[in-house]
């Protein structure tokens, strides 16, 4: 009887812990990640280099983008700085998820694009939903010229491989 109990413990675990609401750091489902962040169920953790944010990879950053216009204020999101009146946008967030791909580390300390030159984190200088959505077509941009062109490790163009790069924001 004891046996039966333990094959029924281990085997509910199993199908528990393989659920689709869990989220796989290492191979993770940008969706489940998307609905986890818009119902404030993340749960982010730190183990070795995750620092609390899933492995996604760039082939992951097409259906992140499908998100980036995304207005909804979201209640946390992991490693993000808050303040009083900061409202985390879902859009804003997954663009800070995109850049951490592209850059291969955190974006940056916040999840907040700012204007550049803003000379501390205070709200005026947060962007607009408009200007949030203007940052995310330029993402847009530069994933399908990424797309479309071949990689290059040495170029002149300052801007090259730089999303914000000519645009008046920047991740604080």
């Amino acid at each position: 009887m004891l046996k039966l109990s333990v094959i029924s413990l281990f085997t509910t675990l199993l199908v528990a812990s393989c659920s689709k609401d869990s989220l796989d750091y290492f191979h993770p489902d940008v969706e489940i990640y998307i609905e986890q962040l818009k119902t404030g169920t993340y749960d982010a953790i730190a183990l070795n280099d995750v620092n609390g944010m899933p492995h996604f990879g760039m082939d992951d950053i097409p259906l992140l983008l499908e998100h980036a216009d995304d207005m909804t204020i979201i209640p946390s999101f992991p490693l993000a700085l808050t303040f009083p009146d900061c409202k985390l946008r879902l859009g804003e967030c997954v663009l800070w998820t995109i850049e951490s791909i592209r850059i291969g580390r955190n974006a940056s300390l916040g999840s907040k694009l700012v204007y550049v030159g803003a000379d501390n984190y205070e709200g005026i200088y947060f962007l607009s939903d408009d200007d949030l959505r203007q940052a995310a077509d330029s993402y847009r941009r530069w994933w399908e010229e990424y797309n479309n062109t071949p990689q290059i490790y040495w170029v002149n163009d300052p801007c090259y491989n730089d999303p914000l790069c000519g645009t008046p924001y920047m991740w604080w």
